[in-house]
């Protein structure tokens, strides 16, 4: 764990995600705590209240309702239903590519060509037809959202366990007589969960956009109930006389899917084999070449070398390939080096 935040820490667009990320999770957990009047108290005398008046530190909307309560309640609900979403998405697709991906052949072909269908809709277009068909609400939003989203992790963990599905540690559980559902659950699983949890961090941020888009429509939280996606939607009418009312909740979806987007690159750089192996840090060889001696007279060959030596140097040790060889190569020469692997051909 230290080692994979030292690597997600050394990205520092993934560090201020963080940072952003963790002060609003905070915000929004201490919300209870906090002396906020209530989200849905109406007071239609204080209408439209600019942000920082007396009372109201972000203003009032419409109905006189205190903005900076709607909100922090407003996100903390957005929250829960796009990580709730990502959560059943990421179960149910990445469990419908596993299966599709170890049995293959007429099973796999069968699943795939579902999923290929889902894929074929628009996927806000499909989210809108689900909800038409349940009918409006936040817990139908959120399985519009999620259902429209199994498909994304269904192909990519298909894709993994493809690959995975012919390895030799696989065969090996095979042979020692593990059952199917053993050999999903002990051997494959651990190898998919990264990638289960990349694509969930960078799609965790569209999941709260996509339910934002349904309750601005109206199709996702009913009144009274505040989340951001509603806020935005009631406060349209009243964009161009009263800004700061479509402004703070704006600001806040800003902020959230930019952070999640931000920690999610970063968890997926980080959980790059070749990032924690140090493949991509470590430094590349160079080449220094030292000419000794005073420079040999012009000849007609068309390649000379005299006293060819390399050396490679790795940390204080020296490493000795060539030492002392000499060659020419005139016109119409043909020359061939032999050596074993290693002695330093190239």
């Amino acid at each position: 764990m230290t080692a994979f935040l030292k690597l997600l820490f050394r990205n520092r667009l993934a560090a201020m995600g963080a940072v952003v990320l963790t002060a609003i999770l905070i915000l929004v957990l201490i919300t209870p705590l906090l002396p906020l009047q209530n989200p849905d108290a109406t007071a239609t005398a204080d209408r439209f209240k600019r942000p920082f008046t007396e009372g109201y530190l972000l203003g009032t909307d419409h109905l006189g309702r205190d903005l900076a309560s709607r909100l922090l309640h407003g996100t903390r609900l957005s929250l829960a239903v796009g990580v709730a979403a990502a959560l059943i998405a990421a179960t149910i697709g990445s469990a419908i590519g596993i299966v599709a991906g170890y049995f293959g052949g007429r099973t796999d072909n069968i699943i795939m060509r579902g999923v290929d269908m889902l894929m074929a809709f628009p996927y806000i277009l499909l989210a809108l037809a689900i909800v038409a068909a349940l009918g409006p609400g936040l817990m139908n939003a959120l399985i519009a959202v999620a259902a429209v989203n199994v498909p994304f992790f269904a192909r990519n963990i298909r894709g993994i366990t493809v690959g995975l599905a012919g390895r030799e540690f696989i065969d090996a559980a095979r042979l020692a007589g593990m059952g199917h559902t053993r050999i999903i659950l002990t051997e494959l699983l651990p190898n998919v969960l990264p990638v289960i949890i990349i694509a969930m961090s960078t799609t965790v941020g569209w999941m709260i956009l996509e339910t934002a888009g349904l309750s601005f429509l109206g199709l996702g939280s009913q009144p009274p109930q505040a989340d951001l996606g509603s806020m935005l939607g009631e406060a349209r009418s009243a964009l161009i006389s009263h800004p700061h009312t479509s402004i703070v909740p704006g600001i806040m979806i800003f902020l959230i899917v930019m952070s999640i987007n931000l920690l999610g690159d970063g968890v997926r750089d980080a959980l790059d084999p070749r990032l924690r192996s140090g493949a991509l840090s470590r430094p590349r060889a160079t080449t220094l070449v030292e000419r000794a001696g005073d420079i040999p007279a012009a000849t007609d060959d068309l390649l000379a070398i005299q006293n060819l030596e390399t050396q490679f140097h790795v940390g204080k040790r020296i490493y000795r390939a060539v030492g002392g060889v000499s060659l020419a190569v005139k016109p119409g020469e043909c020359l061939g080096v032999i050596g074993e692997s290693g002695s330093g051909k190239s």
